[in-house]
Order: C-alpha cells, then sequence, then structure tokens
C-alpha cells in the first residue's frame, strides 16, 4: 500500500481551508497546477475520488473526500506533535509560538506583557493573532495556531485549560450618577437600569450576563457596541451603564471618557465580586502542554 505524503495531506487541508485552488495553492507556496496535480495524484493512490468536478470553481468535497479531509488533520497534527515533543524537551519555549487572544484582552495585557515574556524567554518567538473565540478555536483545532488566552466560561470543551487568574467586573458609570456614589454597588441595584454590553457573539458578553445574573435578553434597541472602546462612548454618550473587566479599565479603556468605575459588591453569601477567569487553551495532548503551563505564571504576574 502506497501512503499519502505530508504533502499531499497539506494540499487538501489547504483547499478546504482556503475554498479556492489559486488561495490554497499560494498558502502552500506552490503553483496551482502543483497543487491540482497533487491532489489528484492522492485521489488515485486511494482510488477514490475527493473532490467532485464540474462546472463551480468553488471545490466540493465529496462525502468521502470530507472525511479523508479530516483524518488528514489528525495525520498532520501527529506528525508536528513528533517534531514538537524532541524540541520541547531539548529547549523548552524557545522558537515559533502561534497565539490567539480574544480582542477584550489582547489590546489590554499584551502592550504590558510582552517586553515582561520577551525578558524571561528571549528565545520564544510569538506570533500574534486577535480573533473571537469562536473562530479562534476553530483554528485551534485545524492546528493554525498552537495556544490560545481566553477568558472563561466559554465553548472551549475541546480543548485542555489552564486557569490562569480571575478578572473581576467593574461598573463603569458617569460620576453624577447615583450609584457613583457608592463605594460597592449591589447587583440588585442594577434593576431598572439600562446596561450596555458587546453584541451577541462576543464572549464577554456572555460572561457579564452569567457571572452578574443579568437576563440573557437585554435590549439595545437596535445599537450594538462591538469593541469595548465603542461600549464605554455609548455609556460617556449617556445612553447607560457598563459592566467592564478590570484588566480593561487598567488597560486605559475609560481615557478621556471622564467615567469612573465602582466595584460590584459580594452577594448575600459574601460570594467573590463577580469576574471572568482568563485561562490558557491548548489542542488535547500537545506535547508543548508542559511549556504552555509554564506560562501561566508568567501572565498572572504581568496581569499585576
Amino acid at each position: 500500500m502506497i501512503l499519502p505524503s505530508p504533502q499531499q495531506l497539506r494540499y487538501l487541508t489547504a483547499l478546504a481551508d482556503n475554498g479556492h485552488f489559486g488561495r490554497a495553492a499560494a498558502a502552500c507556496a506552490v503553483t496551482q497546477s502543483t497543487l491540482s496535480a497533487g491532489i489528484l495524484a492522492l485521489e488515485r493512490q486511494l482510488d477514490t475520488a475527493l473532490i467532485e468536478r464540474g462546472a463551480t470553481k468553488r471545490p466540493v468535497f465529496t462525502s468521502i473526500g470530507l472525511e479523508v479531509m479530516g483524518r488528514a488533520r489528525v495525520a498532520l497534527a501527529a506528525l508536528e506533535a513528533v517534531a514538537e515533543t524532541a524540541t520541547a524537551a531539548r529547549d523548552p519555549l524557545t522558537g515559533p509560538l502561534r497565539l490567539g487572544v480574544i480582542p477584550t484582552i489582547g489590546p489590554f495585557l499584551l502592550p504590558r506583557l510582552m517586553p515582561a515574556l520577551r525578558a524571561a524567554f528571549p528565545r520564544l518567538k510569538l506570533y500574534l493573532r486577535e480573533d473571537m473565540t469562536e473562530r479562534l478555536m476553530a483554528q485551534l483545532d485545524h492546528g493554525k495556531l498552537d495556544l490560545l488566552l481566553l477568558a472563561l466560561p466559554c465553548d472551549c470543551a475541546a480543548a485542555e485549560i489552564e486557569p490562569i487568574a480571575a478578572d473581576p467586573f467593574l461598573l463603569a458609570l458617569p460620576e453624577a450618577h447615583r450609584l457613583a456614589a457608592q463605594p460597592q454597588v449591589p447587583i440588585g441595584a442594577l434593576a431598572g437600569e439600562r446596561i450596555l454590553l458587546l453584541e451577541e457573539g462576543h464572549c464577554l458578553r456572555d460572561q457579564a450576563q452569567e457571572a452578574c445574573g443579568l437576563p440573557r435578553q437585554i435590549s439595545t434597541e437596535g445599537f450594538a457596541a462591538t469593541s469595548l472602546h465603542t461600549l464605554v462612548q455609548m455609556v460617556a454618550n449617556g445612553l447607560g451603564l457598563t459592566l467592564l473587566p478590570r484588566l480593561a479599565v487598567e488597560g486605559g479603556v475609560l481615557g478621556g471618557t471622564g467615567l469612573v468605575v465602582r466595584p460590584l459588591a459580594p452577594d448575600a453569601n459574601g460570594e467573590a465580586m463577580p469576574a471572568r477567569m482568563l485561562a490558557l487553551a491548548w489542542r488535547p495532548r500537545s506535547p508543548r502542554a508542559a511549556e504552555f503551563r509554564a506560562l501561566a505564571p508568567a501572565i498572572a504576574a504581568g496581569m499585576g
């Protein structure tokens, strides 16, 4: 039996990821004809059609093609793990590391974290990608990222998780607002207030609702913020109040707005202030798991 080559499997997964022969070829740094010939040779080796060849220019995978493509991802990840195991054992926390980070963490933590990481791990080369949790998880699963820096809770059960530190929520409001006079604001005091949150799809919205016991459906009357900076501008314009992670406040998200923040009071049972949990996530059984866990204390120290 002639086994597929890693290059053939890369061609197949690149075609699935890019949805276009030309873009897939560019991603593999080969010509389109080379990529097409490689996939055709793979089909001949397997004696089955993986791609439907019709009038459409967009590649359509056959049912067996989809299954082979999924197994190709697993096989390529296993091959990469062989090299990663040797590298990690020989010289941990060196070389390239593709890190994905969510937008409600990256702009506020990375400016003060990166100098500390460069000092602690001078031979580590971090390549950063900022995106929403769902898309980062997909890229992690496809082997395009090695490690994620995200916030819990999230839909990340398929990954191994290493909690780092709690990031409490703070209430942001105009200084003249009646609740600004209180050193700590009870959750119950928010009843009747218009609470502004990020638009649907941002994990921070769900985290704030869950941590603070807010209703799942909060009307935005057709307006929704896509970033924390936009959110605080809406509050500064008198449209309502909002909940911000302390990390963002310490990172300067309120700069120039004149808004103030107040901590949320512990509940009647004395539970801690509502918070999200920052965490690292990686593929299960990654040979670099020990390296990734070693990063957690450095990131926690960067949070101050």
